[in-house]
């Protein structure tokens, strides 16, 4: 029995874990790597070749998590890709966008290279393009939470992380030489007590091996006091000085948590109704799978559907799909909020936004979500004087907001009280999904709080479990 790291080590995306046992290869996870040190990674062939793999398990459907799932098929994978109903409607879509993405971003690359005279770092073709999502699709397999599924030697089965619509907690049972292990993943954790979405189940029984994700290793969030007061103050603020405010948002579950607290703040009164965009086709699609899978949903917000007050609809949303609805945006002279993809400024929408707004004193970039090292969302909440955007430098005069409290992420006590879950002290835990000192101030807390055996993998590394 092994475990191979080929992703989220010391860093926080390229989610990717290679579990051998017995006759069974599987990998949890095929995530995109994100941040700018490591983009070459997505280039380069998997460490595993797709030929020998019997599956693949998600824990969810977030980019970093399942992006490079067509390159997988392009390297010659015929498994099944087992996750949860949720997960599966959502990948679809994600896999979809970024296909498009890497074609429009590829094509403008070869542009404005050719313009510039230059050759750029990588290639200018896309990774992959839609027919290759295509050629992967069929090989998903949903999966209900808490149903047992039989592979060869491991048996799975999904709870409920919290994280975003389908997120999940893997637990395996490991078989080999008549020896069982049990190993779980936490996948990314989210928080208790979050709009839409069921907190996340406990660990329960005794687990031998644990992989642990560390986002918020290091810290506990910081908190803006009445979240929803807060987000109405940032709007009202900007709206009196006449600019607008820019929210990269995260096309799954961050576009719809602010919808969920934008429509209760204009349902109770407490912000005037001028125009909100969605700005995202991604985005808009995935809002209506959150329509369809209520079967995720709390019990506050399943009761807000039966009284017909779906924080998904309210007057003043304007759902935008096509390039020239998001082009028209800019001809509005009031002030207006815009969310838009990517979650950290690395593609997409967000961009054409950010480039008519961050030169203008009267307009917010608010950020709602992590930004991780490297990405223009990280320089741009650091208040850098100038940001790279499209080829071109662009001063950043824009105000710059944090809004605190909407993490799809436990925090440091909430990972710890998640941990403190387990019926017994696991073997060994393994701290991934996290920047490198984020990941080893938790591992040293997990050891010096509650005496665990804990490491922090690097990149490659393969670990037998005894």
């Amino acid at each position: 029995m092994k475990i191979q790291f080929l992703g989220a080590c010391r860093q926080v995306t390229g989610s990717q874990y290679f579990i051998q046992c017995g006759r069974t290869r599987v990998l949890v996870d095929c995530g995109m790597f994100q941040e700018r040190p490591y983009l070459d990674r997505n280039w380069a062939p998997l460490p595993v070749p797709g030929r020998e793999l019997d599956a693949v398990i998600l824990t969810h459907a977030h980019l970093d998590h399942c992006g490079l799932l067509p390159k997988l098929a392009q390297e010659g994978f015929h498994g099944r890709i087992f996750a949860t109903p949720a997960t599966a409607d959502l990948a679809e879509i994600i896999l979809r966008d970024s296909a498009h993405i890497q074609v429009e971003d590829a094509a403008y690359k070869r542009r404005r290279h050719k313009k510039e005279g230059r050759a750029g770092r990588y290639p200018e073709i896309p990774l992959y393009d839609v027919n290759d999502v295509e050629a992967v699709l069929p090989y998903f397999r949903p999966v209900a939470y808490h149903q047992p599924i039989e592979l060869a030697d491991i048996t799975f089965r999904f709870l409920d992380a919290g994280h975003i619509l389908g997120s999940a907690i893997l637990l395996m049972e490991l078989r080999e030489n008549g020896k069982r292990r049990s190993l779980m993943f936490s996948g990314d954790l989210g928080q208790r007590d979050r709009p839409i979405l069921r907190d996340p189940e406990d660990i329960g029984g005794a687990i031998d091996y644990l992989v642990v994700e560390s986002t918020y290793g290091d810290r506990d969030h910081a908190q803006n006091g009445d979240l929803e007061e807060s987000l109405a103050n940032v709007v009202r603020h900007t709206s009196a000085r006449g600019g607008n405010v820019i929210i990269p948002v995260f096309a799954v579950e961050r576009a719809q948590d602010l919808l969920y607290h934008f429509s209760r703040l204009y349902r109770d009164g407490r912000l005037s109704p001028f125009p909100i965009f969605l700005d995202s086709p991604m985005a808009v699609r995935v809002t209506e799978v959150f329509r369809r899978h209520q079967e995720c949903y709390d019990e506050e917000t399943k009761q807000m559907v039966e009284v017909d007050s779906s924080p998904f609809d309210f007057p003043n949303l304007r759902l935008v799909g096509s390039v020239e609805e998001s082009k028209q945006i800019n001809t509005f002279h009031v002030p207006a909020v815009i969310m838009a993809t990517s979650g950290m400024c690395t593609a997409g929408r967000i961009k054409f936004h950010l480039r008519n707004n961050i030169v203008r004193p009267e307009s917010t970039i608010l950020f709602v979500g992590y930004q991780a090292r490297g990405t223009l969302g990280r320089q741009i909440l650091e208040k850098n004087p100038y940001v790279r955007i499209h080829g071109k430098e662009w001063p950043t005069r824009a105000r710059i907001e944090q809004l605190h409290g909407l993490s799809g992420h436990a925090d440091r006590g909430g990972l710890l009280d998640w941990l403190g879950t387990a019926a017994a002290p696991p073997r060994s835990v393994f701290v991934t999904h996290g920047e490198e000192s984020s990941s080893l101030n938790f591992a040293e807390l997990l050891r010096a709080k509650l005496g665990w055996r804990v490491s922090v993998p690097n990149y490659s590394d393969t670990v037998e479990l005894e």
